[in-house]
């Protein structure tokens, strides 16, 4: 992981000290696969104690990483921004280098055969990396639904949802999202839209708020918020849970981790599931044999 160094930066005493407890929370998480966000990182140092929860710490936070990497002290692949990625086509140098991809990602719908059909949503795009990573090993797709969701992307997500009932399957919804007052109404406004565009089959979805809920925080202690008195739900936010507020950034990513993968192995039925995957593997090796003996395979399929 590289440590460049762009300018030279003189460093208080203190800002040396923060750099590394910062390089230290990045090789914690990096051990057990995790690349944290800015955001994620400052709620690490709020739950520690290290920074007050306030908006001039996290700027302060961010100033602070900012020169860490240009000095060479924090590694520029550290910290991730999941917001913002380039995309493109992919290239080969050789059949064979195409054959091999499609080896490492063939993939069979292991959701195929079972009861249910299992999506994540989540609210925000900080969090696809942690979540994307357990969806992808749950074979389940994931949906970010970067605050409330378009109504666009609603209806879209309506009317395949409605096919799944129509081909047999009942469908489940886990949804993650802040514990404020618009992340709890998010939750309310998904069923009823789905109620809307699903149609008749609604009744074969099961919806679960499954993170960030009162009991979590009583659980994990995430740092507190004050909910936004400026957002229209606050009054009757602030009637059922009080003054506080939680952010779902501010749980371990192993947390989310869990709570994820606890709801959806309780829809799993894991014989069926355990025999599509290995009809994967066995799959994936006869793509890798082809890849590997590429010639022979092009000498016989222009013979």
């Amino acid at each position: 992981m590289p440590k460049i160094q762009y300018k030279d930066i003189d460093f208080q005493d203190r800002r040396l000290e923060a750099i590394d407890l910062v390089n230290g929370l990045i090789r914690d998480y990096f051990a057990q696969g995790y690349i944290l966000t800015l955001r994620q990182l400052y709620y690490q140092f709020v739950a520690r104690g290290w920074i007050k929860n306030a908006q001039k710490e996290y700027k302060r936070l961010g100033e602070l990483v900012n020169d860490g990497r240009l000095a060479g002290l924090i590694d520029w692949d550290a910290i991730e921004d999941r917001t913002r990625s380039l995309g493109g086509n992919a290239h080969w140098d050789d059949p064979s280098d195409t054959i091999r991809s499609a080896a490492t990602s063939f993939r069979l719908d292991k959701w195929q055969d079972q009861e249910c059909r299992v999506e994540v949503w989540v609210e925000k795009d900080a969090l696809e990396g942690i979540v994307g990573r357990v969806a992808s090993e749950l074979d389940i797709d994931f949906f970010s639904c970067r605050g409330y969701t378009s109504q666009t992307a609603m209806w879209k997500a309506g009317k395949r949802l409605q096919r799944y009932v129509e081909d047999g399957q009942k469908v489940v919804i886990l949804h993650l999202s802040d514990h404020d007052p618009s992340g709890i109404d998010m939750s309310r406004d998904i069923e009823d839209r789905l109620r809307t565009f699903m149609e008749e089959t609604f009744w074969e979805l099961t919806f679960e708020r499954i993170a960030l809920n009162k009991d979590q925080v009583e659980k994990y202690k995430p740092p507190p918020n004050p909910a936004k008195l400026t957002d229209s739900r606050c009054n009757g936010y602030i009637k059922r849970f009080g003054t506080e507020s939680w952010e779902l950034d501010a749980l371990e990513p192993g947390v989310i981790t869990r709570l994820i993968t606890d709801a959806v192995l309780s829809f799993r039925d894991e014989d069926k599931y355990n025999a599509l995957e290995e009809e994967e593997e066995s799959g994936r090796v006869l793509l890798s044999a082809a890849a590997n003996r590429w010639p022979a395979v092009a000498r016989l399929l222009t013979e």
